[in-house]
């Protein structure tokens, strides 16, 4: 999870290095630090703490001078956050200085054989191995010494390795963690996430695993670990430049849940054609969605959450059943998957450890995958049989927001794809469905136009020290995403429960001004959930009911209710969750706390 950057050039390293990580803060913020290669000597800089620390202490860069130098900002793992846990980590004799994000599972054997040849180990991280490793095997070879590091460690890893004895140039290699090269005019990049490059170039290779990249001024050249030439296919990202910056927004979470009814417009638009759900990106023919027996959706995080919707909302288009998984848990319960059915995967960056670990135990079973991800060309999309992009744009905030509705936007149009072929829709049905996503953008910016009514209401509430949501069916996933939001940020305890579940314990926990939100959009299932708003507010609750302008009869039972637009009952989701982010938003900036980077937590959770 940690973010890793490198560049060798004709400009100054250590500003260039400060500001790439400063893209990718979002991975790590327990330290920060660099190594540049100055007059035969590796100068290291680093700090506990956010970024800025570390950039106060070299003065945005200008205390390092050296063309060539690597960075980290760091997610801990091994060892607590200090100056002397953080990266980069030199060898004993500071010929190395490496950087790493990953696990090295064996780390702790190996250590104990380099003790034994002397070497003193002055960190608790599993990353100082490497670098005395390093040393270890050198023999006047970088790719050689490479080769044999790699061969010795377990894990994942992503690795930037700076040697004095090597002046012009660097080494870099990736094994199950993300890494990219990023090609420039005289001069050359590596990142963990293209954002942190963009100013400088939006031509990239993806880096397979156990690829070895050695990076000088004007060349790059990927090796094999039979030491042959790879050749890479170049690739230019589309991403502004302006898409990674605030642009005058005191937050990335705020821009972005600015952004997402351009980010669902996107992802809809090129797939929707004379009427019909278009989906070019996938392989899967009529035959195949007919024969699929059973669909696994398998995620992490919100992503999971996604899931619970597309659960309900398949089974009730296709009529097929679907099961969703956590994917850190998937591989570990010996699924009962094969080749009749399709695994679903949804990951933002294409990189999730566990979500990737589920997508090769469902391959190796025999399943076809199809995966849901935002980034071009990462792990999980080059694993996958079939891919649909979420053209969501860079997601910089920790908590996601927009990432989050494009995937829901992906999931609506697989359900209605599948429904259409499986004969499971009427055309009416199909068409009143296509008409109604392709609103769903508009409907979403008018709920934004009124963010200051949930601003006032997260004024009432932000000193609560529980908070609990309530919903049915679609209500009830989407009142996981809106609980996660509030507590990952906010750092309130919440809970989400299934309104119907109340009675078998959850109501114990309601006293005199426990808040409760309630979600209660769809037609069905409305008056039930009514019918426990009535029963948590006769226990001393306060509720905040979250429900459509055509359910009027929210306002007789609630405290407070949020209205959204009408919709197709299966888009609801899309609509309910905007007043959560909203509200898990202003809950948090009222309590003061960094919205972008909260405590703990990190962007792309890239080790098990």
């Amino acid at each position: 999870m940690c973010g890793i950057v490198g560049y060798i050039g004709k400009n100054q390293a250590a500003p260039i290095l400060l500001e790439g990580l400063s893209k990718l803060e979002y991975r790590g913020y327990d330290s920060a630090g660099i190594a540049v290669y100055n007059n035969n000597e590796l100068e290291v800089a680093k700090s506990k703490g956010k970024l800025a620390v570390l950039s106060e202490k070299i003065d945005g860069g200008k205390k390092l001078s050296g063309n060539m130098g690597i960075g980290h900002t760091r997610w801990a793992t091994h060892g607590e956050p200090s100056d002397v846990n953080a990266h980069p980590h030199l060898s004993q004799s500071g010929r190395f200085a490496v950087v790493h994000n990953g696990i090295i599972e064996n780390y702790i054997s190996l250590k104990k054989k380099l003790e034994s040849k002397g070497f003193e180990f002055i960190s608790e991280t599993d990353t100082e191995v490497i670098a005395h490793l390093f040393e270890y095997y050198y023999k006047g070879d970088i790719m050689d010494t490479m080769i044999k590091v790699i061969n010795r460690v377990e894990g994942s890893y992503a690795l930037g390795v700076l040697c004095v004895d090597y002046p012009n140039q660097f080494i870099a290699v990736r094994k199950a963690s993300p890494m990219i090269v990023g090609l420039g005019d005289e001069e050359n990049f590596i990142a963990s996430d293209v954002t942190a490059i963009l100013k400088h170039t939006r031509d990239i290779y993806y880096l397979e695993d156990n690829e070895i990249v050695v990076l000088k001024k004007d060349s790059v050249k990927v090796y094999n670990t039979d030491k042959e030439e790879v050749k890479k296919e170049k690739f230019t990202v589309d991403w502004d430049v302006s898409a990674a910056e605030k642009g005058g927004y005191e937050h990335f979470m705020m821009k972005e849940i600015e952004e997402q009814p351009k980010a669902i417009r996107d992802t809809i638009s090129p797939r929707i054609k004379d009427g019909k759900i278009v989906l070019d990106d996938i392989s899967l023919t009529e035959e195949d969605i007919k024969n699929i027996n059973k669909i696994y959706i398998v995620a992490c995080g919100s992503a999971y959450h996604v899931g619970v919707v597309g659960k309900y909302v398949i089974e009730k288009m296709c009529r097929i059943p679907v099961e969703v998984q956590v994917a850190s848990e998937f591989r570990y319960c010996d699924p009962i998957v094969g080749k009749d059915d399709l695994v679903i995967v949804i990951s933002q960056s294409g990189e999730t450890a566990d979500t990737k670990a589920a997508l090769e135990e469902a391959k190796a079973r025999g399943a076809r995958v199809l995966s849901i991800v935002n980034v071009v060309g990462s792990a999980i999309a080059k694993a996958s049989d079939d891919v649909i992009y979420t053209w969501a744009g860079p997601e910089i905030a920790v908590a996601t927001t927009k990432a989050y509705s494009t995937q829901l936007t992906v999931i609506y149009l697989i359900a209605a794809y599948m429904a259409d072929k499986l004969g499971k829709i009427s055309k009416e049905e199909y068409a009143d469905f296509i008409k109604e996503i392709e609103t769903l953008p508009d409907k979403v910016a008018e709920i934004l136009k009124s963010k200051e009514d949930v601003q006032y209401l997260a004024s009432k509430f932000y000193n609560c020290h529980s908070i609990f949501f309530i919903g049915r069916n679609l209500d009830y996933a989407v009142s996981l995403e809106g609980s996660l939001k509030l507590k990952e940020i906010s750092y309130i305890h919440s809970e989400a429960y299934a309104a119907g579940e109340l009675k078998h314990g959850t109501i114990s926990l309601i006293e005199d001004g426990t808040l409760v939100v309630a979600l209660a959009t769809g037609k069905n299932l409305f008056d039930k959930t009514v019918s426990n708003v009535k029963e948590v507010k006769a226990r001393g609750a306060v509720v905040m009911g979250v429900t459509t302008e055509e359910h009027e009869h929210m306002d007789d039972v609630a405290d407070y209710t949020v209205k959204i637009p009408a919709t197709h009952e299966m888009l609801l989701p899309s609509l309910t969750v905007i007043p959560l982010q909203l509200f898990g938003y202003y809950v948090a900036s009222l309590k003061g706390c960094d919205i972008d980077k909260p405590r703990n937590l990190a962007k792309s959770v890239t080790v098990e």
